[in-house]
């Protein structure tokens, strides 16, 4: 099978901002994260890990912050891949792409966070390079989002628009029990 788990962002800061009161969409996401992981280092199967790192001292993601750190339940194993990233796509300035082709991975199989920023931009970009794409529908992280009118759109709403904007154009959408199913044929 020519499919990689990529882990997307799975990092501190997201944990921070939920002990904080902000909700994730997703409230057992890494769970899900946890039970995809799991299976797909059983089959053997290609796990690779994004990190970002933020550029400003300040941001929670910079390195320097102890929100950069992975979550424990996303730690990589010796062999896996990671890839640093400064910006939301996990194919620019990574070399992903190139680890990708050499490894001969052609699907991507995507978790992490977050759902409408990181996670939408990787799968539209490895959608737009023709792999063939899944993206994890409770194996994401994410939080509400304030609108331009001031107005809050829920974590859920978030989730659902972001999985709407990805599901048959760029990615299949599909929860950790398909996947899960997917790797064990």
């Amino acid at each position: 099978m020519a499919t990689a788990l990529l882990v997307i962002d799975v990092q501190m800061d997201f944990v921070t901002r939920r002990d904080q009161g902000f909700v994730w969409g997703n409230p057992a996401a890494d769970t899900s994260i946890a039970r995809a992981l799991k299976a797909f280092r059983g089959k053997g199967l290609a796990v690779v890990h994004v990190h970002h790192h933020g550029v400003d001292p300040a941001d929670g993601f910079h390195p320097s912050q102890p929100g950069s750190a992975v979550q424990p339940v996303a730690a990589p194993l010796p062999g896996e891949a990671v890839f640093i990233k400064h910006g939301s796509s996990a194919f620019i300035g990574t070399g992903l792409a190139d680890h990708l082709t050499a490894e001969g991975l052609t699907e991507l199989v995507i978790v992490g966070g977050a759902a409408n920023y990181c996670v939408e931009s990787t799968a539209r970009m490895a959608g737009d390079l023709g792999y063939r794409t899944t993206v994890v529908c409770d194996a994401l992280i994410n939080f509400c989002q304030r609108l331009r009118d001031g107005r809050e759109m829920s974590a859920g709403d978030v989730l659902a628009l972001t999985l709407a904007n990805l599901d048959g154009e760029f990615a299949r959408v599909a929860s950790v029990g398909e996947i899960l199913a997917q790797v064990a044929a």
